[in-house]
């Protein structure tokens, strides 16, 4: 099987890769990022071919490896929610434009796309469950920017599905609920205040500043550590018996919930008790602070998210196996692992 992962530099994009070329022997992976840095040991496999280019400049680059591969995963994306109150027009430009792009290629060429929709479609929907194929999807007033990411995927599940089952193309919409694990953010980006909330606290613990609860943390989450995540995503593209076509599929852990203030609680603890960290003479105040201070007036939060993984279960024989502890502690020590040299 050939991949073309773009956006191969990505939390998910170079977790996925190095499964890949791990397990799978006979898999090629074709990708292409604005950099390599996360990418590591995939760099000299032959099996990797790298790009390092925009997809808004490297079309023809782009074609050509649609044209070749048997899937396309198109990972390119601004998905942090500060980005969307700041910059809704970028985000819709590289969010929803560039994607299409890449969409009505692969229906030029009847390929097989599994794209990455967003736990963040479901929206303010108050099911105590999300549901695929029965949930209502939500979302808030023009005025609160903060819904421009959710529409434009939305929108692009919308157009992916409609091309599908007209026969255009083959298609898997996955749906990721707050994945965590290794190198999910940069500590420059959680310096920007512009990461997403896992590494913006750990970030805050390691540099001794206030963990900021916007509206006192109430908003509760489900957290999926990436291995799991990943081993949901190499059965979807193994697609056995053709199980997965032309589905939607919710990949999260539900066991995994927690508040936000409950996560601020953990991470603290488990930072007071890692080995570097257990002498400290400081440690980070957890602070409420108000959504508009934080994100500005375009914000407005969503309270619960939890997923139904019924369909995951069924169509993938699939389960969550990292518990929240786990996997927060597993994402702090590889954070502070690789910013060891950070000292305050």
């Amino acid at each position: 099987m050939k991949i073309l992962i773009l956006g191969v530099n990505g939390f998910i994009g170079h977790h996925l890769a190095n499964r890949i070329l791990e397990e799978k022997e006979d898999w090629q992976v074709f990708g292409m990022d604005l950099g390599a840095e996360r990418i590591g040991a995939a760099l000299h496999n032959p099996r990797f071919n790298f790009l390092e280019g925009d997809i808004s400049i490297n079309r023809e680059w782009i074609e050509y490896h649609i044209k070749k591969c048997d899937v396309v995963m198109p990972l390119v994306a601004i998905a942090t929610p500060k980005l969307y109150v700041d910059d809704p027009v970028g985000v819709y430009q590289l969010d929803f434009e560039m994607n299409m792009n890449i969409v009505k290629q692969c229906v030029k060429y009847h390929k097989r796309v599994v794209f990455p929709s967003t736990s963040e479609v479901y929206g303010a929907c108050t099911d105590p469950e999300f549901k695929e194929d029965e949930s209502f999807l939500v979302v808030g007033p023009i005025q609160k920017e903060r819904w421009i990411y959710s529409c434009c995927k939305q929108l692009l599940d919308r157009v992916i599905y409609a091309y599908g089952t007209r026969g255009h193309l083959e298609f898997t919409l996955f749906r990721p609920f707050n994945w965590i694990g290794p190198r999910l953010d940069s500590l420059d980006t959680a310096k920007e205040g512009s990461s997403r909330v896992v590494t913006q606290f750990i970030a805050e613990l390691l540099l001794k500043r206030p963990i900021n609860l916007v509206d006192g943390g109430h908003q509760k989450r489900c957290f999926t550590y990436v291995d799991d995540g990943i081993s949901a995503l190499m059965k979807i593209l193994e697609n056995k018996n053709d199980v997965c076509k032309n589905q939607i599929i919710n990949i999260g852990n539900p066991e995994n919930e927690c508040s936000v203030k409950e996560l601020a609680d953990i991470l603290k603890r488990l930072f007071r008790q890692h080995p570097d960290h257990q002498n400290d003479s400081i440690y980070s105040e957890i602070i409420d602070i108000p959504a508009d201070t934080y994100y500005g007036k375009g914000y407005q939060d969503i309270y619960t998210r939890k997923p139904s993984i019924e369909i995951a279960r069924n169509l993938l024989g699939w389960e969550p196996k990292v518990n929240l502890e786990d996997a927060m502690r597993m994402t702090l020590d590889s954070f502070l692992e690789e910013n060891r040299t950070v000292r305050i």
